[in-house]
């Protein structure tokens, strides 16, 4: 019999849909969430964001030096690979801009952390929220919540504190924001110092750090009437351990514009109220997760997302890692991308998406590993500004090849025979023995399933004769 479609036939060259947009999809349609509003007598975001440029013009003005004078075969911005401006570079900063070489680390530093400039290796470029500064109001105000999150990185920490004492205050600050937040005004730094000892005492208590005294000393004796039977007699010592550090994070928030202090008493600044405000509806967006995968592990909460369509399952993404530090969920979603099922790599990678820029490090990390290869360098192609229809450009043909087995398999995986058939379409060969071929050179641990499901799958005898040869080949090594 003769089959209607030649053996060699050429195959449309389409680009292949995100799995996340499979028909099988169920559309959640969830009535939508009114958009909260900022609390009353928060200014326009117009006027928030003068306040922001305003904060931030300094860096800004170091980081449009850095863009002219350190362009592409200029000199080395960093010194390390860690984003400390190299020494040459910040003396030639400081006689350009008329500065000492203090102020321009220091407004080099800020723009880092605010976004206005990025740094790779040995070299800086300017930041897309550069690009966008004086025309694009969100961009600066989502600069400034960056520079925001990153308060403790502003200002050094006590070098005579413990790093796990510092880290303990940082963990804590956010509830201290969020009652100057609701306090509405100035708050004395007392009352500051109470809450932040409940808090670390709480933070404490989570992790069952229970001195190793009381164990030994058994039952505490009863305590003699009178007005100091109620006094916890350590209370006086944390105060003094916990007052500093205090001190140096209420500084340090002061010193990006969040808040302001004086006379014993600390408040927020309009622009710090209305990023912590932010922060508090980021947290309650995350309560009402639209598929309830809030408190899922990464793996299945992409599970979770894999029936979603793609708006929604973004929103799933955002609520998940509102809930978590961006760099212990940035971790997750790695390791559940290194696992064996497809789908959940390609899932693992748009999540990565909506992290953005915190999640650059850890992807450039992972480049070389081959499982994660192309998907890693079309995050990173996409990141650095190429268009998305044309992120696929940056792969070569062997890692595109791994790429459409991988999709292969996470289609045949968790999709239907037609979905897989058009997949065939995606192939970058302009004929199916040349895609089998390359298909067999690149060595996917899949390609044989692959290879049966598609045989299985397609309507055509002889292309399914040919597909189910070259599986025999590939499983027998001939």
């Amino acid at each position: 019999m003769t089959s209607r479609i030649p053996r060699d036939s050429r195959l449309r060259l389409v680009r292949p849909r995100p799995l996340a947009a499979a028909p099988t999809a169920v559309n959640q349609r969830r009535p939508r969430r009114p958009a909260p509003r900022p609390p009353e007598g928060t200014p326009a975001p117009a006027v928030l964001a003068r306040m922001a440029r305003s904060g931030l013009a300094a860096a800004a003005r170091v980081a449009r030096w850095a863009d002219t004078a350190l362009g592409p075969g200029g000199d080395a911005a960093t010194a390390d690979g860690k984003a400390t401006l190299s020494g040459p570079t910040a003396e030639r900063a400081a006689r350009d801009l008329g500065l000492s070489l203090d102020q321009v680390r220091h407004d080099w530093d800020t723009a880092r952390l605010a976004g206005l400039v990025e740094v790779h290796g040995d070299s800086a470029r300017p930041g897309w929220r550069l690009r966008a500064w004086d025309r694009d109001d969100t961009a600066v105000l989502r600069g400034w919540v960056a520079l925001f999150d990153a308060w403790s990185l502003a200002t050094p920490e006590p070098a005579e504190e413990e790093p796990a004492a510092v880290a303990e205050v940082v963990s804590a600050m956010p509830q201290v924001l969020s009652f100057l937040q609701l306090s509405a005004g100035p708050v004395p730094v007392d009352q500051l110092l109470d809450l932040l000892r409940q808090r670390v005492t709480e933070l404490r208590t989570e992790r069952c750090e229970v001195p190793y005294a009381a164990d030994a000393a058994g039952p505490p004796a009863p305590a003699a009437p009178g007005p100091s039977a109620d006094a916890d007699p350590a209370e006086p010592a944390r105060d003094a351990e916990l007052a500093p550090l205090l001190d140096w994070a209420l500084h340090a928030l002061a010193s990006v514009g969040a808040l302001t202090c004086g006379d014993g008493q600390a408040t927020l600044t309009p622009l710090g109220n209305w990023a912590v405000w932010v922060k508090l509806e980021q947290i309650c967006v995350a309560a009402q997760s639209p598929a309830g995968n809030i408190e899922q592990a990464a793996e299945d909460m992409l599970r979770g997302c894999a029936q979603l369509r793609p708006n929604a399952a973004r929103a799933e993404y955002r609520a998940w890692l509102a809930a978590r530090p961006v760099g212990s969920a940035v971790t997750e979603l790695l390791v559940a991308a290194r696992g064996e099922d497809a789908l959940l790599r390609g899932l693992a990678f748009e999540a990565l998406r909506v992290v953005g820029a915190p999640a650059e490090p850890d992807v450039r990390a992972v480049v070389d590993v081959a499982a994660l290869r192309p998907y890693a360098l079309l995050w990173l192609a996409e990141h650095d500004g190429v268009d998305p229809e044309d992120a696929h450009e940056v792969l070569t043909r062997e890692e595109a090849t791994w790429l459409w087995v991988d999709t292969a398999a996470a289609v045949a995986d968790h999709g239907e025979a037609p979905m897989l058939v058009r997949h065939l379409e995606s192939a970058l060969q302009p004929t199916v023995p040349a895609l089998l071929a390359e298909v067999r050179a690149v060595g996917h641990p899949r390609t044989v399933q692959v290879l049966v499901a598609l045989a299985a799958a397609h309507p055509d005898p002889a292309l399914a004769k040919a597909v189910r040869r070259a599986a025999f080949q590939v499983h027998t090594g001939g």
